[in-house]
C-alpha cells in the first residue's frame, strides 16, 4: 500500500466530508488510560500509512482538559522539522517518569496526615516540576504553532468565566490569545486544591497586553469534546472557507472520539446521609479526597457525553462517535504500582465492549447488538475512516 506523504501539510476539510475530532478529558495521572488507547489508535494509523504517522496528521482539531490539555500540546506542539515533539507511545512513558515528581507521595500515617494539613492551608502540590518540565519540553512555542488545530479550556477566576485557548482564533490574527502552550497547560493543569493556579500576560503585535488568571479547565469542561465542536461551528459562522459548504448545524459531519478517564459507573463514594451534615471543610476534603472536584468534573464530563450521544443518536450518526471511558482512581496517588495499575487499566478497557450514554439514567452501558464490537475494534475502525479521509483531501487538494 502506498503510505501517506507525512511531510505535506493537513488539508482542511473543504475537499470531503468529515470534520475529525480527537478530545481527551482531564485527570491528573488517570490521563495514562488515555495514552494507552492513543499509542493504540496510532499504531494502527502507522500499519495503514507509515511509521512517520501522527495523530496530528488526521484530526482538524485536538482538545484537552487539564492533563488532556498536556497531552494534546504533547500531540501537536511542532520540533524543529515540523513533525510533533511526540509520538503517542512516548506518552506513557512522560506520565510514568515525570507524575511522581509533579506529585511527590507521603507514605505512612504521619504522611497522610501532612498531606491533609497541607491541603487545608494551600495546595497539595507546589507545581514547580510540572511547570519547569513543561517549560522544558515545549520551550517557546505559542499557540498559532501547532500542527493541527487544538482547542484547551481554562477558568479565569478574576472574571470568573471560562477562558478557551483555540488556535483557530490566532493562526491569522496573533492576538493576545497566542499564549506560550506552556501557559496554557500549566494553567489548563491547575485543578483547585490541587495545583496553584497560574497567572501569566501575553502582549500583542500592537502592544496590547493581556492578563490571565487561570487555573483547571475542568472547572468548565471536563470532557472538551463539545467545546471543540463548538469551536468549529463558529468557524462556520465566520465563513472560514476551510470549512465551505458545511452547514453550521451539521454535526453528522463530525467523526469524534472522546477518551475519558474516569468512570460513569455508579459508585457509593457519597451519599446524602454523609453528606447532609458536611460544612465547607468536608466538601473540601471528606473520604480521602476533593467531594467538590470530584463532582464538578464527573458532571461536567458526563453531561457532554449525554448531549453529545443524543444528538449523533438523532442524526443517526452514532457510529461517527466512540467514547471510551476508563475507571475511576486517584488523580495523584503517582507511585510506581498505582502508574502501573492504570497502564493495565487502559489495556484492559481495549478489550472491553463498545458503550455508549443510556439517555435515561446517564450511564454508560454496552452498546446493542454488537458484543464483539471492543473499543479495540471500534479504534482500528476509526483508524481506517481516518486514513481513507486523509488520502481523499490530499487526492482532491489543489495543493
Amino acid at each position: 500500500m502506498e503510505t501517506v506523504k507525512h511531510n505535506l501539510c493537513r488539508q482542511p476539510p473543504t475537499y470531503v466530508n468529515l470534520i475529525t475530532v480527537l478530545s481527551i478529558d482531564g485527570g491528573g495521572i488517570r490521563g495514562i488510560i488515555a495514552a494507552v488507547a492513543l499509542a493504540f489508535l496510532e499504531t494502527e494509523l502507522q500499519k495503514l500509512d507509515g511509521e512517520e504517522a501522527r495523530l496530528a496528521d488526521y484530526f482538524d482539531v485536538i482538545a484537552g482538559t487539564s492533563t488532556g490539555g498536556l497531552v494534546t500540546a504533547m500531540l501537536t506542539a511542532p520540533n524543529k522539522d515540523r513533525r510533533p515533539l511526540f509520538a503517542a507511545k512516548d506518552i506513557q512513558a512522560f506520565y510514568m517518569d515525570h507524575a511522581p515528581k509533579i506529585f511527590p507521595q507521603l507514605r505512612g500515617a504521619f504522611g497522610r496526615i501532612m498531606k491533609v494539613l497541607r491541603s487545608l492551608s494551600g495546595p497539595s502540590y507546589d507545581g514547580k516540576y510540572l511547570h519547569e518540565v513543561v517549560r522544558k519540553k515545549l520551550g517557546s512555542i505559542r499557540l498559532h504553532q501547532t500542527l493541527t488545530n487544538v482547542v484547551i479550556p481554562t477558568f479565569d477566576i478574576k472574571r470568573l468565566q471560562p477562558t478557551i485557548f483555540s488556535s483557530y482564533e490566532v493562526k491569522k490574527k496573533r492576538n493576545t490569545m497566542d499564549a506560550l502552550l506552556s501557559d496554557i497547560c500549566i494553567s489548563t493543569s491547575a485543578a483547585p486544591t490541587y495545583l496553584p493556579a497560574h497567572y501569566f500576560k501575553t502582549e500583542d503585535l500592537h502592544g496590547n497586553i493581556k492578563e490571565f488568571n487561570l487555573i483547571d479547565g475542568g472547572v468548565a469542561a471536563n470532557n472538551p469534546a463539545l467545546v471543540a465542536i463548538g469551536e468549529v461551528t463558529k468557524q462556520i459562522f465566520k465563513e472560514n472557507p476551510d470549512f465551505f459548504p458545511i452547514k453550521p448545524m451539521d454535526y453528522g459531519r463530525f467523526l469524534v472520539i472522546s477518551l475519558g478517564t474516569g468512570s460513569s459507573k455508579f459508585e457509593e463514594k457519597y451519599n446524602a446521609q454523609k453528606a447532609k451534615s458536611w460544612g465547607v471543610l468536608d466538601w473540601l476534603l471528606s473520604s480521602g479526597s476533593t467531594p467538590l472536584v470530584d463532582i464538578f468534573t464527573r458532571a461536567s464530563a458526563d453531561m457532554v457525553d449525554i448531549h453529545i450521544a443524543a444528538v449523533f443518536k438523532a442524526l443517526h450518526s452514532e457510529q461517527n462517535y466512540l467514547r471510551i471511558q476508563g475507571t475511576l482512581s486517584s488523580v495523584d496517588v503517582a507511585t510506581k504500582d498505582n502508574l502501573e495499575k492504570l497502564v493495565n487499566v487502559g489495556e484492559m478497557l481495549l478489550k472491553k465492549s463498545v458503550s455508549r450514554a443510556n439517555l435515561e439514567t446517564g450511564q454508560m452501558v454496552p452498546t446493542c447488538g454488537d458484543s464483539e464490537m471492543t473499543n479495540e475494534k471500534a479504534l482500528e475502525r476509526f483508524a481506517n475512516l481516518l486514513s481513507e479521509e486523509r488520502r481523499i483531501r490530499q487526492a482532491r487538494s489543489p495543493k
